[in-house]
């Protein structure tokens, strides 16, 4: 069980906000919405947020553009997981991904089977970093959002979860690099 460690001080991550979707907008984006109010909830920023195409294409170029983009610390994507036709992000992800972060999807249907059982298996939700960027991407359900924000993504993206947490390896991530 992690636990958050009271004498470090919290350190907002600057999260982008990606819904990846043919027929959301903005007045209708629940999913988004339940991201976006949760992490500023947290403390975080919202460093940016869109909607984007079911498009490879699409989803490749934005996340380029945050990755490349210094304010922008870690991306959060719903939809486009499962396994219909139109469902590519984790395509687009992996295809950016100098690491993938497998424990993050394993987690995520780990902690969604306790609710829909079996049809977990139907998730793609995947994870990884690029260029020092944390990546990512959920189902496009508001309950899948819930889930992966408040039983995985709170906690990683807090700097006083112990025993470790992702924030803390931010300064590392571009070691390679050096």
């Amino acid at each position: 069980m992690s636990a958050v460690s009271a004498s470090v001080e919290f350190l907002p991550v600057h999260i982008a906000v990606m819904t990846v979707s043919d027929s959301r907008t903005a007045s209708d984006d629940k999913s988004g919405d339940i991201l976006e109010s949760r992490l500023l909830e947290a403390g975080h920023k919202l460093a940016a947020r869109t909607i984007v195409k079911d498009e490879i294409d699409a989803i490749v170029a934005q996340l380029r553009a945050w990755i490349e983009d210094p304010q922008i610390d870690a991306v959060i994507a719903t939809g486009g997981t499962g396994v219909t036709g139109r469902d590519v992000t984790p395509e687009a992800f992996q295809s950016v991904y100098e690491k993938e972060i497998a424990g993050f999807g394993e987690l995520f249907r780990m902690i969604s089977y306790e609710k829909i059982k079996t049809s977990t298996m139907q998730s793609r939700a995947t994870g990884g970093v690029a260029n020092g960027t944390y990546l990512f991407a959920l189902p496009g359900s508001p309950g899948a959002c819930r889930d992966g924000w408040d039983e995985i993504l709170v906690h990683q993206l807090d700097i006083r979860t112990r025993p470790c947490n992702l924030v803390e390896l931010m300064p590392r991530l571009n070691e390679h690099l050096g």
